[in-house]
Formats: structure tokens, sequence, C-alpha cells
């Protein structure tokens, strides 16, 4: 099942460029850990330890989400190729240790590509910064377990989701109230939520308390195992690809997007249409509104959490929707393979661009919903009008540069680091300048003003050049993998 997962990564790729993304996550955590104390100076150590076990939580509870993958998996053959989840079809094993592989896999696969490379990184700074070796270590081991709870979490979701819609939704429920009731009352504890962050805070280079961490490291080692276990015995035992009819919905799909014309209407038609026929707008729109959920609570516990009075206003979040809204994108190009449109006398440029229009369609409303919101919340309306403009703009902006740089493969073409390299600086750049100059809007605000108009400026003027690029880039690629 590794090789199965390198091989899928670097078929896109190439082995040297996929490989060289763990040496990527390694120089990052070296220079972090070189420019630890200029950090230190704003925010205390716990409190980065605290960011970085929820960054751990959360990338572990995407990537625990393979239960909801079963069928898909199952459809997604490759010519006379098929994933190795699809064998109980064929050799005597079960789905239920299949999956417990693919558990097992992910959780390898992400820690040598990531957690590995980036504690390298942080030891390799150990002798300019003087960390200790030991810290170092309880730090691996406490993320690590932060990590596991985080994928057993999502392992044990997806599968009950794939069982039961109800169950699912008061699980997600019940856990969201814990967040809540944590972010308003300060109870639970977020050590009693996430109990490796309470192992991290008892051992070095925080107060040593050797009983507590015992403590904590065994209910971390207990939960990331119960909700692993749990999913196991749930995952179902045959996974039944089910046929369903439809009504002949093309015709009126084609009449609502009438402002399109030629080949772009039917393209446009056959995209909408395809999102209804594989039921995925509700994980598109979950994974879209979770991350905005998750900005909304961050800013909130920096500002009153951590009473670091940063200056959150509706243009900064607006700037984030619209480089948050990206993953919609991804998503787009995970509805359906791409392959089959090699019958259809279409090219990869002519898709790309519809499914941007596709984006579009689907994020500007939600995207809008959330500004306002926050705006009336926050009582900012006064600054509804630019921060409209803001996620407009960037939005535009992001979704563009991404189907520039990845085309119809966006998760395999950012794990080669030249493309992931690109889009870091092109993503990076303007969202600290907007984050910057919305700060800034409070104090000064016509010099701010004047900035973010530069800025706005500038990525339309990207956004032209980049999407007049999508032809030459990719006028040649085929549909096929």
């Amino acid at each position: 099942m590794l090789k199965e997962e390198f091989r899928t990564h670097t078929s896109y790729s190439g082995k040297q460029r996929f490989l060289t993304f763990p040496l990527f996550v390694f120089l990052l955590s070296f220079a972090s850990g070189l420019t630890i104390d200029k950090m230190l100076e704003t925010i205390s150590l716990d409190r980065l330890a605290t960011f970085a076990h929820l960054s751990a939580f959360l990338y572990g509870l995407s990537v625990g989400a393979f239960g909801l993958m079963g069928r898909e998996y199952l459809e997604r053959r490759h010519g006379t190729s098929n994933y190795l989840v699809a064998m109980p079809y064929l050799l005597p094993i079960s789905f239920r240790t299949t999956f417990l592989g693919i558990y097992l896999r992910d959780a390898m696969f992400y820690v040598l590509l990531l957690l590995m490379p980036g504690t390298l990184g942080i030891l390799a700074a150990a002798p300019f910064m003087g960390f200790h070796l030991g810290s170092i270590g309880l730090f691996f081991v406490a993320v690590l377990l932060t990590f596991m709870i985080g994928m057993s979490i999502s392992f044990f979701a997806s599968v009950i989701y794939i069982r039961n819609v109800k169950a699912f939704i008061a699980f997600t429920a019940a856990f969201a109230l814990l967040i809540i009731g944590y972010g308003i009352f300060g109870y639970p504890s977020l050590e009693f939520i996430l109990p490796s962050l309470g192992f991290q805070m008892d051992v070095r280079p925080f107060a040593v308390n050797l009983s507590e961490a015992s403590m904590y490291a065994a209910a971390s080692a207990a939960v990331a195992s119960v909700f692993a276990i749990l999913a196991y015995y749930l995952v179902q035992v045959r996974i039944n690809i089910s046929s369903k009819s439809h009504a002949d919905l093309l015709p009126k799909y084609y009449d609502r997007v009438s402002m399109f014309r030629g080949l772009n209407r039917s393209l446009l038609s056959k995209e909408f249409l395809d999102l209804r026929r594989s039921g995925i707008i509700a994980k598109m729109f979950f994974s879209f509104i979770l991350p905005l959920l998750f900005l909304s609570f961050t800013t909130w516990y920096v500002n009153y959490g951590l009473s670091i009075p940063v200056g959150f206003n509706a243009v900064f979040y607006a700037a984030m929707v619209g480089f948050i809204g990206v993953m919609m994108y991804s998503w787009l190009n995970n509805v359906d393979l791409a392959e089959y449109y090699s019958l259809l006398p279409v090219t990869v440029p002519q898709l790309i661009r519809i499914r941007i229009s596709v984006f579009l369609f689907l994020t500007m409303g939600i995207s809008a919903f959330f500004v306002v919101a926050i705006s009336i919340l926050n009582g900012e309306t006064n600054l509804l009008w630019l921060a409209l403009i803001v996620m407009f703009v960037t939005s535009l902006y992001m979704v563009v540069m991404t189907a520039y740089l990845t085309g119809l493969k966006t998760n395999t073409f950012l794990f080669d680091t030249s493309v992931l390299s690109k889009f870091s600086i092109l993503a990076f750049l303007p969202n600290v300048c907007l984050t910057i100059l919305s700060f800034s809007l409070q104090s000064n605000w016509s010099v701010a003003l004047t900035g973010i108009a530069l800025v706005l400026g500038s990525l339309i003027a990207a956004t032209f050049i980049l999407f007049r690029g999508i032809e030459g880039k990719w006028a040649r690629t085929s549909f096929s993998v």
C-alpha cells in the first residue's frame, strides 16, 4: 500500500520532484527553528506549541477521511489497474483488514513525508539555537499523538457517515459543542479535548510533571486507539456499487446557463450535472465551510483567548476567504476522472476554464454571505464594500493561479516541490500584504486603502495574464493519466 501511495503521487510529478517535498519541509522547519527567538518576542512558547498541535490535529483530520473514499477508490480504476482497496473482491482479504491497512499506510506515509522532515529541521537548528535534543524528541512524540488522534477521529467519523448520516451529524455536533464550550466558557479545557497537548505541557521544555505527563500520554494513545478500533469494526463489510437512474436533466441545466454559448454552454451544464450525479456537493461545502469556521475560531482565540490585540477586521476575513476558497477548485477536479473527456472534442484548457466558472458559481454566494455576516457581527459594516471587493478579487486570483499551476490535477501537483514553491510565493505575498494593510485601516485609512488598491490592481493584472496563459501551458496536455 505504501508503494501504491508513492506511485500515485509520483506518477504525475516524477520521483525526483516528489522526493524534494520532504526536503522543502525540512528547510522550512530549519528556517523556523533559526528564527524562533524572534517569534518568541511576540508569542510565548506554550502558545506556539498550541498552534503546532492544532495544526497537526487538523492535518490528521484531513488525512483520516479515507473512509469516505471507498466507493471512489473502487470506481477509479486506471485501465487494467485498480487500487488495492478493491482486492477483497478478488483475494481472500476483508474490507476491514484493507481499511486498517490504509489507516496504517497513511499514518506512516504522512509521518515520513511531513512530521519526520519537520522534526529533523528543528534538530538541524538545535546546535545553533541550543535546543535540548530530549525536548525535540518529546515534541515529536506529542505532535505524533495529536496527529494520530485527529486521524482516528476522522477515520471514525467518515465510517459512520457511510453507515448513518444522522449518527455522523450527532457525532460532529457533539465534537463541535466541545470546541464551542471551550471557546466561550473555557470548559472543557483544551488538554481534555486534546490530551496530547496536556502531555506536551508537562514535559520538557515546559515544567516537568511526570505523573500527569504519563496520564496524558496514556489518554492520548487510548483515544487514538479507541476511535481507530471502533472505525475498524464499523467499516462496511462489503461496499456495494449501486447504480442509480436519473432523469435526463442535461437540457434543464443547459437552459439555466444561457449566458454561455456553444461548447462552453454544453460543458458547463455537464459539469453541474456531474456535481449533482456524484452527490459530492455536501462534502465540498463541508470542506469549504469548516475552514471558515476554524479561521473564525482561531482569530477569536488569538484576540480574546490569548489576549493578543491583533485587530482582525472584515477586510482581513475577506482576504482569507478568497485564499481558502481554492480548496473548492481541488474538489471539482476530484468529482470524476477527466480521462473520459478524451472521447469528446474538448481540450484540457477548455475544461479548466469551465471549472473556474463552476468554482465562481459555487463559492461567490457563500463567501459573500460569510463576509457580510462577519462585518455585521464585528460591527464593521462601514468596511463591507471594501471587504466584498477584496473577497471577489482574491477568490478569482487564487482559483486562476491554482488552475494555471496545477491544471486538472491540483492535489497531485501540489506535492511537486517546484509547483508548491511557485504556489506558495504567489499565494503568500499578496496574502501577507493584504493582511498587514487590513490591520492598518484603523490607524492610517488613506495609506492602507491606497496599498490595498495597488495590491488588488496587481492581482487583477496577474489574473488576466495567468488566465490567458492557461491555453499555452495546458494545450498539449492529454486527459489521460
